[in-house]
């Protein structure tokens, strides 16, 4: 059955709605670990200047929501105190955790944004929206090469803390595109 106008509209705001709360999200994670280690701590420079990105990414999510009307997610103040919880968490950790919290996440957006992608190509019907997350997708992309790089995978219980983050992000996904 082919898909109406009207439910194809709701499917790009819920993209629109839940990308904006992972960039979100992603600021605050970048602001709890910088708030541990400080402007010279181990990676301060590559963490401040990912976060520098994300805040250009949400940013521009931010514009596109307002031009569109589409409503920000209802849940956008749990994760501002989970991710800013979960930046602290693994800065206080140590510096490779910290790598490893970017490499989970970024692999999950990663994945995200792909499917977005898929969709989008399949449908045609959003070129705008696809050259955003296309350029988004190849900067996170170079966030999680950089925290691999950086010691991610030296962190302690990697694929356990690796695992665990990547698993709420798949789920604050799916609650931010509903919600």
């Amino acid at each position: 059955m082919a898909e109406t106008q009207a439910a194809r509209e709701a499917a790009l705001q819920r993209m629109v709605r839940v990308d904006q709360a992972g960039e979100y999200g992603a600021t605050r994670i970048y602001a709890g670990q910088l708030a541990v280690i400080g402007d010279r701590g181990p990676h301060a420079a590559k963490i401040a200047a990912m976060a520098a990105q994300e805040a250009e990414h949400r940013r521009r999510f931010d514009a596109l929501m307002a031009r569109r009307g589409v409503r920000p997610t209802a849940l956008q103040p749990l994760w501002s105190v989970a991710g800013y919880a979960l930046g602290v968490a693994t800065a206080l950790i140590g510096p490779e955790a910290a790598m490893a919290c970017t490499a989970a996440v970024e692999e999950e957006i990663d994945r995200h944004y792909t499917a977005q992608l898929d969709d989008l190509a399949e449908k045609g019907d959003d070129p705008d929206l696809a050259a955003m997350v296309e350029e988004f997708r190849e900067e996170e992309r170079e966030h999680r090469e950089t925290a691999l790089a950086a010691g991610a995978e030296r962190a302690p219980a990697y694929p356990l803390l690796s695992g665990m983050i990547r698993l709420g992000c798949r789920a604050a996904i799916r609650l931010s595109e509903r919600v």
